[in-house]
């Protein structure tokens, strides 16, 4: 058994070789707090949330680091745009992301560190790199100096004789255009902390680059974030991080984007779809089940035809999970081992795709075993069929599910106490062959919102999608 990764560093699957035998860690760049997430934004978190399950379930101790940065330019503007704090828009929309990685079933991370919790990580980082003649001081700002990392720009395989770095107002003295900022001078207004430079606040790429050291060491296994962070950011961490002396990550990992109208989903372009939102209509094992299962490495060009299609994809499997259950009498649990073709699939670069086929074969043999009424096989494909949406968070039955909403499921007691009154109606009905009255409540209950299906082991009632 390896597992193998697609590594942007060195454009090709490769196998996954642990620095440390049976540990894993990873660092994930997370969000930028200055809006309420997207479902773009929540589709990294949740990709490397399933590489997390994978490993874990492969046996590997993982710890996994997820950051929040939360000051940066965007919040600054944003604070004086509102005339609020800036540590309270962070904050505000820090929780909202940490809302939308639990409403779609993301393990919360082993550590979730701010920046602005780690400027003294920062200060000696910039301090080493001073030192070691890869920095330099300017105006209060600290900037990286690019000629002097002659790897520079391999992740992105850019030439830097054409290069173009992104800055921003207030980067004064520098003495290539192309350097960037590990350090920014303190302007009017600005929250700022104190350096042996002068007052200012983080850089961007600075801060991951520190606390990756901090919580994971010089080196550790996998780098990932969206394929928009490869440059600057990823690149320029690689660049501080191995100039100061780590060798930083082995594997560098990017999942693709969310797109609308074959744009990237952002908030600049005003076609974002806020996951806040997206729940009050769709159910979030649903959202997670049309995020999480293209490959990591595929863009979804979002519409809401291509949510219901995922929609109704997952009820097919929830469908044939209850109707077991009903047979059994019973919560059927877990097999101890997924089956082999579905293992083979997500040890090839995380495919889950053609893992999701493996799930969905084994859901028409649970089908045909129901037909043929052989409850054992069809009990023995839930058992297969458990344990691989276990592994990709969409087990239905798994207890982030069952009692996401404790409210919810009260509401369902007595919803169901209230259906099964009208149901016994309607069965009296039908028992007297008093058709139109069982018709009539059948239409009833549709016209209410509810599906009713007829089964051997008597109706049951499901919310209409």
């Amino acid at each position: 058994m390896t597992i193998r990764l697609y590594d942007t560093n060195a454009r090709q699957i490769r196998d996954f070789a642990p620095l440390t035998a049976g540990c894993v860690s990873i660092y994930l760049c997370g969000a930028t707090v200055q809006a309420a997430p997207h479902i773009g934004h929540i589709r990294s978190g949740l990709n490397f949330d399933i590489m997390r399950r994978w490993f874990a379930y492969r046996g590997y101790a993982v710890t996994f680091i997820r950051n929040v940065t939360d000051i940066d330019d965007k919040i600054i503007t944003k604070s004086a745009d509102q005339g609020r704090p800036w540590w309270a828009i962070g904050y505000e929309n820090e929780r909202a992301f940490n809302d939308g990685y639990t409403a779609l079933g993301c393990l919360p991370p082993t550590y979730e560190p701010r920046a602005t919790g780690h400027v003294p990580e920062m200060i000696e980082m910039m301090r080493g790199l001073i030192e070691r003649g890869h920095a330099y001081e300017a105006d209060g700002n600290v900037y990286f100096d690019v000629h002097s990392y002659p790897d520079y720009l391999q992740l992105s395989n850019q030439e830097l004789d054409n290069l173009r770095q992104p800055g921003s107002e207030g980067e004064t003295g520098k003495r290539d255009q192309r350097d960037f900022a590990l350090w920014k001078s303190v302007k009017p207004g600005e929250p700022s902390w104190e350096t042996p430079w002068g007052r200012g606040r983080p850089g961007w790429h600075l801060e991951c680059s520190a606390m990756a050291h901090k919580y994971l060491g010089e080196a550790f296994d996998i780098h990932g974030g969206g394929l928009d962070l490869i440059f600057p950011h990823h690149e320029n961490e690689i660049a501080q991080a191995k100039a100061y002396g780590d060798d930083f990550a082995q594997y560098w990992v990017h999942n693709a984007w969310v797109t609308m109208s074959g744009e990237k989903m952002s908030k600049s372009l005003g076609n974002s779809v806020l996951v806040s939102e997206m729940v009050k209509t769709w159910r979030p094992i649903v959202l997670r089940y049309y995020l999480g299962t293209p490959h990591y490495r595929s863009m979804i060009e979002y519409s809401e035809e291509s949510l219901r299609e995922a929609e109704q994809a997952f009820a097919r499997i929830e469908g044939f999970a209850q109707r077991v259950v009903e047979l059994a009498g019973g919560v059927v649990e877990p097999s101890s081992e997924v089956p082999p073709a579905f293992a083979e699939a997500m040890d090839d670069d995380l495919g889950v795709p053609q893992a999701l086929a493996v799930v969905h074969t084994t859901v028409r043999q649970g089908n045909s075993a129901l037909a043929a009424d052989d409850k054992e096989a069809a009990v023995a494909r839930l058992a297969e069929v458990r344990a691989m949406l276990g592994v990709l968070g969409l087990d239905p039955f798994a207890a982030h599910w069952t009692g996401a909403a404790e409210k919810g499921e009260d509401l369902h007691g007595v919803v169901d106490s209230l259906v099964r009154l009208v149901l016994d109606q309607r069965e009296s009905a039908r028992a007297r062959k008093d058709w139109a009255t069982a018709d009539a409540i059948r239409d009833q209950l549709s016209q209410s919102g509810l599906a009713i299906e007829d089964s051997p082991q008597g109706p049951r009632w499901t919310l209409r999608s």
